[in-house]
């Protein structure tokens, strides 16, 4: 597939272009222009006039529209799956998940299009005020720049785009550089459905240039980004006096209690499938496990025995249940964590090979000290951390030794131990006998600490992407 830019409508195409490679076999999928800071500046051109054109439509239009959008990728499921697994190396069962869920995200999006309210101000609550009355109302900020990473570009993308549209913003979308086909597809869709060409734009490249120019725009008025801690501050330090909603990834840590060995083949293996989901590449993989001691070496062989069931391979199988990480720099990185590890005392009990230059076994590893970056940093690879600890007490130690916060989670019977958890766990979800990979699309979603700022979910999302505007009548007068 030959990608391109679409700025204010018109497919552009540039000489200079980026190879997109399907990260099994690094057969080439298509190609993308390799956008500058002048197609920045044309995205935002075209986006200030389409949030003019936005001002037009009303409540029911914004949903009509994201409905009937809602309804062409539903139509339109296997095709887009197909590209999400040679773009991002997922499986095809993942790719199908992924529409599905952008599908809902849309919809709620439509449905909070129509709920957008603000309410009486009581003027007369203040001293020595009388006949004044009004109200506030949420209005939309403008201009949107959105930057997807690439592990969802289709559903993380609804996720910053359907809030914005439903509120009456226009966006520029600037996707990753690996995965920015299947956001172009978005696109068309959106305008497809009825949106104003001028309000939906995407400019490709690399983040330095075409996302840095974005990011700088005065213009632009709010960021909304998902990738790494790294990149989230450079945003920040660069983009000026503007509205940021960062959601900045995790390690994230679940604990077993020792109460919990009558489901533990449940509890192990979906313990295994939050980490090796997408080959470990979600923001809300589980990567450190803490078992009470009393359970760990009957976790350790029932999470190694399911492990070994799951089938790795070509991600386009229908029976394929994990892929390949996005590129051979993750993976090279991957390896090298482990092996850090290793040499720190950590043991490998199930996995540990690189099977090709982008496919990693599934991988256990146990006893890993606190201060190697296995532990420390955010592997996004197919790796789970297991270690034991002899409390909950110590478990909630050992979890919030990290500068991420996005999601953690417990396994107990003990209601006691589930509230003191939830209450002391530095996070911004927890899931209480569920793995912390666990997410609704209409939840409140975001983390604390270098985990970001700022809620997705398109109820919440809608909150970041409007602001207060005031009113009040001196009925005196």
């Amino acid at each position: 597939m030959k990608g391109y830019m679409l700025i204010g409508g018109e497919r552009i195409f540039k000489d200079k272009e980026i190879e997109i490679l399907f990260p099994y076999d690094n057969s080439v999928v298509g190609t993308i222009p390799d956008g500058d800071e002048e197609d920045a500046r044309r995205a935002v051109d075209a986006a200030i006039k389409g949030f003019e054109r936005m001002k037009e439509l009303t409540a029911y239009d914004r949903y009509s529209i994201l409905s009937k959008a809602a309804r062409i990728l539903s139509n339109r499921s296997y095709e887009i799956a197909e590209l999400l697994t040679k773009e991002v190396g997922k499986t095809i069962k993942e790719s199908m998940g992924e529409v599905g869920r952008a599908v809902n995200t849309l919809t709620l999006s439509a449905e909070e299009a129509k709920r957008i309210a603000g309410e009486e101000v009581n003027f007369d609550a203040a001293p020595g005020i009388r006949g004044k009355v009004g109200f506030y109302r949420r209005v939309p900020l403008g201009v949107i720049g959105c930057i997807t990473p690439f592990n969802f570009p289709l559903n993380l993308t609804c996720h910053k785009v359907g809030p914005a549209l439903a509120a009456g913003n226009s966006v520029v979308i600037k996707p990753s550089e690996n995965t920015s086909l299947v956001t172009i597809k978005l696109a068309e869709i959106l305008i497809e459905a009825g949106f104003p060409p001028e309000a939906v734009n995407v400019i490709t490249g690399y983040g330095e240039k075409v996302g840095d120019a974005l990011v700088r725009d005065e213009r632009v008025r709010m960021i909304t980004f998902t990738g790494s801690v790294e990149t989230g501050k450079i945003i920040m330090s660069r983009g000026g006096l503007k509205k940021y909603a960062m959601e900045l990834g995790s390690n994230a840590g679940v604990y077993v209690d020792k109460d919990q060995s009558v489901r533990l083949d449940f509890v192990s293996e979906k313990i295994c499938r939050g980490g090796f989901a997408l080959a470990g590449q979600v923001c809300i993989s589980v990567q450190r496990v803490f078992v009470h001691d009393y359970l760990f070496d009957d976790f350790i062989n029932r999470a190694v025995e399911f492990t070994k069931t799951l089938k790795i391979g070509n991600p386009l199988e229908e029976t394929t249940d994990m892929g390949s990480v996005i590129d051979v720099q993750a993976a090279d990185r991957i390896m090298e964590w482990i092996e850090e590890a290793v040499s720190a005392g950590a043991k490998i009990v199930c996995g540990g090979k690189r099977l090709s230059d982008t496919v990693i076994e599934p991988t256990i590893v146990i006893n890993v000290p606190e201060d190697v970056r296995l532990f420390t940093g955010e592997v996004f690879g197919p790796v789970i951390v297991v270690n034991r600890v002899k409390s909950v007490d110590e478990a909630i130690e050992k979890v919030n030794l990290s500068r991420y916060g996005l999601q953690a989670g417990i396994f107990t019977n003990d209601l006691r131990a589930a509230f003191k958890f939830s209450k002391e766990v530095e996070a911004g979800g927890i899931m209480v006998n569920e793995i912390p990979t666990f997410r609704v699309d209409q939840m409140p979603y975001g983390g604390v600490k270098e985990s970001g700022i700022g809620r997705e979910g398109p109820l919440f999302a809608i909150e970041e992407m409007t602001e207060i505007k005031t009113i009040c009548f001196d009925i005196n007068f």
